[in-house]
């Protein structure tokens, strides 16, 4: 029996490699916007998660959310992207979309990868593309699995996969579905040291064209980011 041995590309390849094709697969007319959040409350029965949090963040711009456990990054992010009401507040997005929900603007990334097990590799990529938009060009189908090292992979069923590839295949969505909203909670998860490079410069360029981004991590992830809000801070 012979074996299947794949290769992943060389960082420097990658990462020029996500410079051409974020070039073209993320790029956009220059649009102004605004992720908005004023006086957001969570409350969990008698308890209060977070209350009265505000603030705002404009495109070209990413946000790090980091503080200890429980102190409600996850439920923040899950707010945002439209999964939690808030007890009392409001979240809004100016600039965008006027015929569309926040929701379908953004991605959101949780702790889950979100991809169907029993299908291949590249079943989930066709799947995603049409829970997300009814046409998704085949380039970029391609461009999703070489940023992400899963060329290769695509005849491979999702469930017998690392936790790090299938890591790899949850988040190959940022780069097929254009969404100019990215919620990303530990991204990083069970990513090796190549692959979170490859993950930061996918972010960044993002933030480059335009997008907006906050991400909740514990670790480092090789972004820039210029402003960071600690939850948990009274």
């Amino acid at each position: 029996m012979s074996a299947l041995i794949i290769s992943p590309l060389p960082f420097d390849q990658c990462n020029g490699l996500i410079a051409r094709t974020l070039h073209k697969s993320l790029e956009r007319d220059p649009v102004f916007m605004k992720l908005v959040a004023e006086n957001l409350t969570c409350r969990r029965g008698l308890r209060t998660i977070f209350e009265d949090l505000s603030f705002s963040l404009e495109s070209g711009r990413g946000l790090l959310l980091t503080g200890a456990n429980g102190s409600g990054k996850t439920t923040l992010l899950r707010m945002l992207a439209g999964f939690i009401e808030p007890a009392w507040g409001e979240v809004r997005l100016e600039g965008g979309d006027e015929e569309c929900e926040l929701a379908e603007q953004c991605h959101y990334v949780g702790h889950h990868n979100g991809i169907k097990h029993s299908f291949t590799v590249e079943e989930n990529l066709r799947f995603l593309g049409d829970f997300f938009e009814e046409q998704t060009s085949a380039a970029r189908y391609e461009e999703a699995l070489e940023i992400f090292n899963l060329a290769g992979l695509e005849d491979i069923p999702a469930g017998i996969m690392s936790a790090g590839q299938k890591r790899r295949l949850g988040l190959a969505r940022l780069v097929l579905v254009k969404r100019p909203v990215w919620f990303l909670d530990e991204p990083s998860v069970s990513l090796d040291v190549q692959s979170v490079e490859i993950l930061a410069g996918v972010v960044s360029r993002h933030i480059e064209q335009g997008g907006l981004a906050i991400a909740a991590t514990h670790v480092p992830l090789g972004l820039d980011f210029k402003d960071e809000l600690v939850m948990g801070r009274r």
